[in-house]
């Protein structure tokens, strides 16, 4: 880590947002995990400043539906 980008919390929250990506989808989990590091939303959930670590992994998921439907993020108010 290089104090502007998260390690460990995205190890916990990673797993479970894919999780909720295969259900909410209907993907595999291959499939999960390269939309998941493929997009702005995970780009944004690195960076330390941002906060967005803080967010349920469900919230988290339905940002990132949100960003495959529309090709746009909503961030919640005070982050991104």
């Amino acid at each position: 880590m290089n104090g502007t980008t998260m390690d460990f919390p995205l190890y916990i929250i990673t797993p479970a947002v894919v999780r909720h990506l295969i259900e909410k989808r209907g993907i595999d989990e291959k499939a999960a995990i390269k939309l998941l590091y493929n997009s702005k939303l995970y780009s944004v959930l690195e960076e330390k400043a941002t906060g967005l670590w803080h967010l349920s992994p469900l919230t988290l998921a339905e940002m990132l539906c949100e960003e495959l439907d529309t090709g746009k993020v909503t961030f919640p108010e005070g982050q991104s």
